[in-house]
């Protein structure tokens, strides 16, 4: 395997890996940023209430674009067989 060549595979892993988390991620961050306004102008510091909101909402998001994400981590996968389906000669 050249450098070239593992170059190319961790950077595709780390894109897909970006790609995959994007949106989960992006709307936990949401979530947990309008929980804590709510917090901040309620004067309510409850530790549960900043968790269980974040946590349902990326559950939701990962149900949501659970297709998509699945889609990409196949694309990625198919990739890696061909690559190596080309390295081992079959």
């Amino acid at each position: 395997m050249t450098p070239e060549t593992a170059l190319f595979v961790v950077t595709r892993a780390v894109e897909t890996v970006l790609w995959s988390i994007a949106w989960p991620l992006g709307i936990g961050l949401a979530v947990g940023l309008v929980v804590s306004i709510l917090q901040a102008t309620t004067q309510i510091q409850e530790q549960t209430l900043a968790f269980i909101p974040k946590i349902i909402a990326i559950l939701l998001a990962v149900v949501w674009f659970g297709k998509s994400i699945l889609t990409l981590l196949m694309d990625f996968t198919r990739l890696m067989f061909e690559m190596a389906r080309g390295v081992v000669g079959g």
